[in-house]
């Protein structure tokens, strides 16, 4: 079996969660999706998962503007820590300080939804986990 080629980069919310993914190689984070926070979230993540080939699934951690925790803090870890018991491979929290401010400012000025902003919000934090984590060794 090939090694997985791939990360997702969760934005976890109370509503939806969004959904990124990069190449673990090519290290460019892009906005995949956006999934409803329902009965069917953990078993839609999983599909995504396996179908997207990752490896590495990555939560964004949110803290309070002084950098402590908050309520949302805590239902991210929960969340994260649900989401290994039920997908085979590494999940892993990431910083996700004011992603969803930088993912507006992003996508402009112009009317944009909130699906949008998660998940450029997602793809955000995957970015700045990249940033911390070096690529691996491309193998020929």
């Amino acid at each position: 079996m090939a090694a997985p080629q791939h990360i997702l980069g969760l934005d976890y919310g109370d509503k939806r969660v969004g959904v990124a993914v990069s190449h673990v190689v090519a290290r460019l984070p892009r906005p995949l999706a956006v999934i409803a926070n329902d009965d069917n979230l953990m078993s839609n993540i999983q599909h995504t998962v396996a179908q997207e080939g990752a490896g590495l699934v990555v939560v964004g951690l949110p803290r309070g503007m002084d950098g402590g925790y908050t309520e949302q803090t805590r239902r991210a870890e929960d969340f994260a820590k649900a989401l290994q018991t039920i997908v085979d491979v590494p999940v892993e929290l990431a910083d996700e300080t004011l992603t969803s401010v930088d993912a507006e400012t992003y996508l402009g000025a112009g009317p944009h939804t909130k699906d949008a902003v998660d998940a450029v919000a997602a793809s955000l934090i995957l970015e700045r986990y990249l940033a911390g984590h070096p690529a691996p060794e491309a193998t020929a």
